[in-house]
């Protein structure tokens, strides 16, 4: 082979190869890159990074209505009669604020689910054990004996803004303040609500529970590769969820998925109450709205004193 072959096969090679590489070559593909997988933020200290505000708004319910039967999903027309069907009941039938306070969040179904619970797998709370029926129809008829409003320990913790159930543990979404923040220090992590005063201090030091009844109970986490899994009893007889009582045993389990968007699973095991345990999972999602103060203050003396005064009055009267 002479060198002017040579060299003229070397100089077709090149072209060949450049012209394949800016595409010019009729076939030939560019290759498309891989997107990069996501990689979770870290703290200074190297856990997972969580810090952020996060909303868990939706109307979907806890419980499957029963009309849905064994659909764990609706059809887009299903899902936009039902939203409508809810949107119009509670603005006829839920005094508290008002549609205008009302989570945006709250108006829609989350992924046209039935149900924030996903075990069982029929969407519901297992059946109550017979024991806890008892202790419901007790408390009950001394309910009634008691009267609505014979003193302030009548009212329930919420109107009394001591406590209130969608805050959590575990948190539930409710009709608005479905914002929560987390603060993170190498030995512990505070969960914020916006709901009502609350700031719950999950513990990383690897200490048992110390046996000291809390109402929110006492929580203990760990770190569990990416997701921060949560373990928490210690609860009080004052504080309920669902039924539960003192001898539930609550784990929560929070993965950040991506940028935006916090997975968040729980296990309520109470066996003085239900008969197995049961799993919700509903995601958080990131926002930059600001939390606010709910100026619901501890005791909430001045309404509790107008309606014990409207049943004195209403008791004098005869009415």
């Amino acid at each position: 082979m002479g060198p002017w072959l040579q060299r003229s096969r070397r100089l077709l090679t090149l072209a060949i190869g450049l012209a394949a590489l800016f595409g010019a070559v009729p076939g030939a593909q560019t290759p498309v890159p891989k997107p990069r997988p996501w990689t979770p933020p870290t703290t200074e200290w190297g856990d997972p990074d969580l810090q952020a505000t996060w909303n868990y708004a939706t109307m979907t319910p806890l419980e499957r209505p029963r009309d849905f039967a064994d659909k764990a999903t609706l059809t887009d027309n299903e899902a936009a009669a039902y939203e409508q069907q809810t949107n119009a009941r509670q603005r006829a039938q839920n005094s508290t604020a008002g549609p205008d306070w009302w989570d945006p969040g709250t108006r829609r179904l989350l992924d046209r689910r039935t149900a924030l619970i996903v075990d069982p797998p029929d969407g519901r709370l297992p059946p109550t054990t017979p024991e806890a029926q008892d202790r419901a129809a007790r408390a009950t008829q001394a309910r009634r004996q008691r009267g609505e409003a014979d003193g302030p320990e009548e009212f329930s913790l919420s109107v009394r803004c001591l406590s209130w159930g969608t805050a959590g543990p575990p948190m539930l979404p409710g009709v608005y303040n479905n914002n929560v923040q987390f603060v993170q220090t190498p030995r512990y992590i505070a969960i914020v609500s916006e709901m009502i005063h609350d700031a719950r201090i999950v513990h990383m030091d690897g200490l048992p529970h110390p046996g000291v009844p809390q109402w929110m109970g006492d929580s203990r986490g760990r770190w569990e590769g990416r997701t921060l899994v949560v373990d928490t009893a210690d609860f009080s007889t004052k504080t309920s969820v669902r039924g539960s009582d003192d001898h539930l045993h609550l784990t929560e389990r929070f993965t950040r998925t991506s940028a935006d968007t916090i997975e968040y699973q729980f296990t309520m095991d109470d066996p003085t109450v239900w008969t197995k345990p049961w799993t919700a999972a509903f995601p958080l999602r990131r926002t930059d709205e600001r939390m606010y103060e709910y100026a619901c203050h501890e005791g909430n003396a001045p309404s509790i004193e107008g309606m014990l005064r409207a049943a004195r009055v209403t008791e004098r009267d005869g009415h």
